[in-house]
């Protein structure tokens, strides 16, 4: 049984035919409409029974504020009745406010935040 050397198996071979032919994958460029998440503003709110320097607690210990801010953040909550505190995405947002109602709410204090979607 005579046996086709390689060489010669692979001139008789028609690569153009037997072989599929590879077509050149373009792939376009898709247009992904990517844009920054929403923010929301963490608000603050005045009451009556939640001691001036709780509240300078919370802002520094929730939202890292340094004494100084903490407590003119403080006197606009006092006086205004309410003052943006922070402003994050909507996760963090909650986050801030579950902890810091959670403080309140164990030193039994009644503090008000909220979450406000950003202008």
């Amino acid at each position: 049984m005579p046996t086709e050397s390689p060489i010669s198996f692979l001139e008789n071979c028609n690569f153009d035919k037997n072989m599929p032919q590879e077509s050149a994958n373009v792939k376009e460029r898709q247009d992904i409409n990517l844009r920054e998440p929403r923010r929301y503003k963490v608000v603050i709110h005045n009451d009556d029974f939640t001691t001036m320097e709780f509240v300078v607690l919370i802002l520094k210990q929730v939202f890292f504020y340094s004494d100084d801010r903490a407590e003119t953040l403080m006197l606009q909550v006092h006086n205004e009745g309410k003052s943006t505190v922070g402003i994050y995405t909507y996760d963090i947002a909650h986050s801030k406010v579950h902890k810091a109602t959670s403080l309140a709410r164990e030193n039994n204090f009644p503090l008000r935040l909220t979450v406000e979607e950003e202008d």
